[in-house]
């Protein structure tokens, strides 16, 4: 396959158009090769290239590298790796959690299919009735 080349469009205000009709025209070029160049140089420099003002050009330092870079503590980028790693954890856990629950309904479902009798501890409850004054209380704790 060959190198195709493709169309790109997009919507600009009309002070943006005329400034970049004027650039064009300095340069004694076609509007679609100011776009071009652009593309290319952001592509050439894997999309970190900065648009200054002519003014600017010879104020800018070597120091303003960009994009521009930050020094991070390495205790913020430890911390930082201990919580993703208790977040991996946590969604392993409730993947599990998930798994448990669906068997256990799964389960629950294949016995009542099965019509085998549920007891509910309310209804032991209630079957008791009023002999629970003979009974002793035992208290757990």
């Amino acid at each position: 396959m060959g190198n195709k080349n493709k169309t790109i469009s997009f919507r600009v205000n009309e002070d943006s158009f005329e400034k970049l009709r004027e650039i064009a025209e300095e340069r004694d070029i076609s509007l679609s090769a100011v776009f071009r160049e652009y593309v290319e140089t952001l592509v050439a420099h894997d999309g970190q290239v900065e648009v200054v003002p002519e003014a600017r050009i010879d104020d800018v330092e070597d120091t303003d590298a960009f994009p521009p870079k930050v020094e991070v503590p390495k205790s913020f980028v430890r911390e930082h790796e201990r919580l993703e790693l208790e977040a991996d954890h946590l969604r392993e856990q409730l993947e599990e959690h998930k798994q448990y629950v669906t068997y256990l309904h799964d389960r629950l479902d294949e016995q009542t299919e099965d019509e085998e009798e549920i007891v509910r501890l309310e209804d032991l409850d209630s079957e008791v009735g009023t002999d629970e004054e003979d009974e002793p209380t035992f208290r757990l704790g």
